[in-house]
């Protein structure tokens, strides 16, 4: 099953008060495995940016103001999240954020039932326990010493990595690698099985001629102390 993990900047907490998304970062899992491929964007909010929205992330306005506006990436967007369900840490905050900037350019809300809250399922794992995502690193041993600041990709690196650990370990991505061999074998075997109707063609001879053998034996002549030649 393809499923997005994302994560998002904003410059405040509430859109509804004229807060603006300005920045996304995603990442693409098939069967809870990473594929490679990623979403990355910043956008210009076009307002200014609270000081203590730019202490969590370290945008600042003058940075974010030579970004596109979200309407210049929606599609982009949209195109990528495609219909997967949507993975995130309290995801009812990313949620409202992306859906408030779609509602902004005229665009259908992403459908609350793709939201995966992560929060949710560690509450459920892990009841009683901090489930904030710096939580959940130590928690799995997921290494975060490179996360300064929040930053929404690598917020979504972090979170696809504790979604793996909230949702069974690893173990479900070992089984799938080794489903797909199975299957990619099977596959093979069929593409290469005989097509009804078409003639066999005898297998080209490959034995060696007795004058490329004479050759050989020249070759090795040749070659002080041949181990060939012993």
């Amino acid at each position: 099953m393809r499923e997005i993990i994302f994560d998002t900047e904003t410059t405040g907490l509430d859109p509804k008060s004229g807060d603006r998304m300005v920045e996304i970062g995603c990442i693409e899992m098939v069967g809870r495995v990473e594929t490679g491929r990623t979403f990355h964007a910043y956008f210009n909010p076009e307002r200014d940016m609270p000081a203590e929205a730019e202490r969590v992330h370290g945008l600042s306005a003058a940075f974010l103001s030579t970004k596109p506006r979200f309407a210049e990436s929606a599609d982009e967007l949209l195109e990528f999240l495609g219909d997967a369900p949507l993975v995130a840490h309290n995801a009812g905050f990313d949620f409202g954020f992306l859906n408030a900037e779609l509602e902004r350019i005229g665009r259908a809300p992403v459908a609350m039932d793709r939201m995966v809250d992560t929060v949710a399922i560690a509450r459920k794992k892990h009841p009683g326990a901090k489930n904030s995502l710096d939580a959940l690193c130590t928690r799995y041993g997921i290494d975060r010493s490179h996360r300064v600041k929040h930053g929404a990709l690598l917020d979504a690196e972090l979170l696809a990595q504790v979604y793996v650990e909230l949702t069974g370990g690893r173990q479900i991505g070992l089984g799938l690698v080794e489903s797909e061999s199975v299957t990619a074998v099977e596959t093979a075997v069929v593409v290469t099985a005989p097509v009804a109707g078409r003639p066999v063609r005898a297998p080209r001879p490959h034995a060696p001629s007795e004058e490329e053998l004479e050759r050989h034996r020249t070759f090795i002549a040749g070659i002080e102390k041949a181990i060939w030649a012993r």
